[in-house]
């Protein structure tokens, strides 16, 4: 499940500048070029960094985010009329015919629940157009990445453009694999608040992706590196078959 990083005003407010390394979004740009992508669906778009950089392309994108907040900020940017947001999740999209899905960052794992996931996946092959792909990341759980999730190793302060200065931290709150559950919390220096956020995300094996992929529909026509993080995250690629 998603956050209060996403959900909580403040927070998602906030969120584009205690993240502000996005290069892990080019390699989706890269991919909508590749495929010659002229519609995409971005599913857990959040705050629309990667359905604005898209439709700064000429794209007509879909930004769909079960996030209020994170969606608010979205539409508050510059050039935010050019994308379709939609408030929901993939289980109940409107008739959509599009060349390119994406679930960037932790979209994936974030849907934790199986039949969720398999809801998911189901209606974003129904969005896609006979040919068209989804492009998504998931986190090598072998890594054990959430061992990093810990106030020593992530305490961090970030000034903010308001003058005021977040101070930030993670740790594991429960540990149950696959799933993993950690909090994040943030204090404010200009009042004090303490915000704490709870997320759980899935961390599925390479093999059950691929399982899934399959029973949902899809041709499988890679797996890579993430660039960002080689050796840390699989990007799956597949197609919904047919001729365009």
């Amino acid at each position: 499940m998603a956050g209060e990083m996403f959900a909580h005003p403040r927070l998602a407010a906030v969120y584009d500048v205690l993240e502000a390394n996005r290069t892990d979004l080019d390699a989706y740009l890269a991919f909508a070029e590749r495929f010659g992508a002229k519609r995409v669906l971005d599913i857990g778009c959040g705050t629309g960094v990667l359905a604005l950089l898209l439709a700064d392309r000429g794209i007509e994108v879909v930004g769909l985010d079960p996030a209020r907040a994170s969606l608010d900020v979205a539409m508050a940017k510059p050039g935010s009329e050019r994308v379709r947001w939609i408030c929901g999740d993939a289980t109940a999209l409107p008739p959509l015919q599009v060349d390119l899905v994406t679930m960037t960052g932790n979209a994936a794992q974030q849907i934790v629940a199986p039949r969720t996931w398999r809801r998911t996946l189901a209606g974003a092959r129904e969005a896609l157009r006979p040919g068209g792909f989804l492009v998504f990341e998931t986190r090598n759980p072998t890594v054990r990445v959430w061992e990093e999730w810990n106030r020593a190793v992530s305490h961090k302060f970030t000034p903010l453009p308001n003058a005021d200065t977040v101070e930030t931290w993670g740790d594991v709150v429960d540990m149950s694999l696959p799933l993993v559950t950690f909090r994040w919390n943030y204090v404010f220096a200009t009042d004090g608040e303490h915000i704490t956020s709870d997320s759980t995300l899935r961390f599925r094996e390479r093999q059950e992706v691929e399982a899934d992929l399959a029973a949902h529909g899809y041709r499988l026509q890679e797996v890579r590196d993430a660039p960002d993080r080689p050796g840390k995250e699989f990007v799956f690629i597949a197609q919904r078959p047919g001729t365009p």
